[in-house]
């Protein structure tokens, strides 16, 4: 990485996993980092962007970018709190990532600064919570019960049920009560 170290320092880790390079730096460096890349490295076409919710203090912000003159791609990695997930928008360097900002901010809570049009993008309406989170509670599947006539792994020949369990993450309190 020409220049990398002269620019970020000890600010940016440099690793490499199966051929492929990352770069991780803190969220100060978010969109220097994605403007370096472009700029002067030729990391041009912006391909995805997403969220890893990483317990138990915060969530990893992954985007992908490819040089299509050298035929290679990198992985820019940054991290931001749980108590306050807010990273700036990388819109103004990749427009591409507009969607994909959309959506992390839908799945995972994470908050765009200065993003053009930061709402939400593929749940419905008045949706509650951030389903891609590890601490979201899968509330329909204790709220409805299975459509099959029996629960996975009976049988129809007399063999034990199996025990009834809550979902992981599900509070013991939730779902109708025992008939």
């Amino acid at each position: 990485m020409n220049g990398l170290a002269e620019r970020f320092g000890e600010r940016a880790q440099v690793t490499d996993s199966y051929g492929d390079t990352t770069i991780d730096v803190g969220p100060a460096d978010w969109i220097e980092l994605l403007t370096y890349v472009r700029d002067d490295l030729g990391y041009e076409f912006f391909d995805w962007l997403t969220g890893v919710d990483d317990p138990p203090d915060g969530f990893q912000i992954v985007a992908h970018v490819y040089n299509p003159a050298a035929g290679r791609r990198l992985l820019l990695r940054t991290r931001v709190l749980r108590d306050d997930p807010r990273l700036p928008s990388a819109v103004g360097v990749y427009r591409g990532a507009n969607w994909h900002e959309r959506e992390t901010f839908e799945m995972f809570g994470v908050i765009f600064d200065d993003h053009p049009y930061l709402v939400p993008l593929l749940l419905p309406d008045g949706f509650e919570g951030h389903p891609l989170r590890k601490d979201f509670i899968l509330a329909a599947r204790v709220a409805k019960a299975w459509p099959g006539a029996k629960e996975p792994g009976e049988s129809g020949h007399g063999a034990p049920s199996r025990r009834k369990t809550l979902p992981p993450g599900v509070p013991a309190d939730w779902g109708p009560p025992d008939a």
